[in-house]
């Protein structure tokens, strides 16, 4: 399968400019592309995923992909897909967001590859010194403000009101494919469908300003089945930073994609041949209680972020939560696994009793409830149902040295670190 048809078979092209024509330049020879990712925070988050991906697949079809960080750009604010005006920020916050924004663009890019090694660039290095008066001649006078207005990004502000410094976004992104096509040789330009206008704008300008070929390719902005947006849950935004997402909060949010989604997902975001992926849309459809396509994507993306160590250890985590075995886990995974739930810090090495500490972690509003509670099974520590009245939890006790957690019920959790 070639690789257009590729990405038409996993639903990833929305829009492209010369089907017949790109297909024809990638059949021919290695082409080179862009994607832009402007720096509006210290992280990218999982709906950057889509793109940073497909510059994957092309390189592994043998193309060379350019990873273009928004440094420039990135203190104008693009508004594409925005109802309000953007917050600016200052250079020193937008120049360190997009040095941790190249070194998460590494993770997933080969930039050693023979052949066709990754580059990364950063379009405030031309931006940065752009003459007003040389850039409106040059540039500015190859666009009609009837051409621009046109264009969703800007029709759709219209009502409300949209600034001068975001209006001018367009042209520098347009400014920016001109540079790479004459630079670097870059031909293509992706990105999410609300990004067509400015890439059809750069089009435009390298078709007025040069005789270079160029096409455009967008892809759909991911949406879920249920209406609620990708890549949101009750906790925010699932970032790739593991720092602002861990691991298991990532895998978690796969594991519970909704089977009507989990198909389209595996496309998207799996490299899994389409005869894998159809046989995993076959078990969805004949035993989708066993949840197996979730599982074979959560792991997937997880390694694919975060690395096959952290992937397997959310695995784990998973799994001890379900069975209740939590003996397996190490420090920092029984950390992970009960970050939210009801923590409690309790001083010195000296043993206590169960029903005390019950009363001390607030699992229980009595001794009277805490006595009723344990006589009746509700109650296990680290994983065991504990049954007697008198029980001494001791050193001997606790996990790593100073970990005791607390079940009560079926789904209450409660964590106890001994300092």
């Amino acid at each position: 399968m070639d690789l257009i048809k590729d990405l038409e078979f996993r639903g990833l092209v929305n829009q492209m400019t010369d089907r017949e024509g790109l297909t024809k330049k990638l059949a021919e020879e290695p082409i080179s592309l862009y994607v832009g990712f402007d720096p509006t925070a210290d992280s990218l988050h999982i709906g950057s995923l889509l793109p940073i991906l497909v510059l994957r697949r092309f390189q592994l079809a043998g193309h060379k992909p350019i990873a273009l960080v928004g440094g420039g750009t990135g203190l104008i604010g693009d508004p594409s897909g925005k109802a309000n005006e953007r917050t600016l920020n200052t250079s020193d916050v937008v120049a360190q967001w997009s040095e941790k924004l190249k070194l998460q663009l590494s993770r997933f890019l080969d930039f050693e590859a023979a052949g066709n090694p990754a580059q990364m660039v950063n379009n405030y290095d031309w931006l940065g010194d752009l003459n007003v008066i040389g850039f409106l001649r040059d540039i500015g006078k190859n666009f009609t403000v009837n051409y621009m207005l046109a264009k969703d990004s800007v029709d759709s502000r219209l009502e409300k009101g949209i600034s001068f410094t975001e209006f001018s976004y367009m042209i520098l992104q347009a400014y920016d494919f001109l540079r790479l096509s004459e630079d670097r040789g870059c031909s293509l330009q992706i990105g999410g469908s609300d990004q067509w206008g400015n890439i059809t704008a750069g089009l435009e300008l390298i078709g007025k300003t040069t005789e270079r070929q160029a096409f455009g390719l967008t892809m759909p902005l991911v949406t879920k089945s249920d209406g609620t947006k990708f890549g949101k849950t009750e906790g925010g935004t699932i970032w790739l930073d593991a720092t602002k997402t861990s691991p298991y909060q990532f895998y978690q949010f796969w594991i519970n994609t909704d089977d009507n989604d989990v198909v389209k997902f595996l496309k998207y975001f799996t490299f899994m041949s389409p005869s894998e992926i159809e046989e995993l849309e076959r078990q969805v459809k004949e035993a989708p209680e066993k949840r197996e396509a979730q599982r074979v994507l959560a792991k997937a993306v997880t390694q694919l972020v975060h690395g096959e160590e952290a992937a397997l250890s959310a695995i784990k985590i998973s799994e001890v939560l379900f069975s209740g075995n939590v003996q397996t886990l190490s420090g920092s995974e029984i950390e992970e696994a009960f970050k939210d739930v009801p923590s409690t810090e309790v001083s010195g090495s000296a043993e206590i009793g169960l029903i005390d500490l019950l009363l001390e972690v607030k699992a229980a509003p009595s001794k009277r409830q805490a006595r009723q509670d344990i006589e009746s099974g509700a109650v296990s520590i680290n994983g065991t149902k504990v049954t007697e009245l008198d029980k001494v939890l001791q050193e001997g006790d606790r996990l790593e040295g100073r970990y005791v957690v607390i079940r009560r019920g079926k789904r209450n959790y409660y964590l106890v670190k001994f300092v």
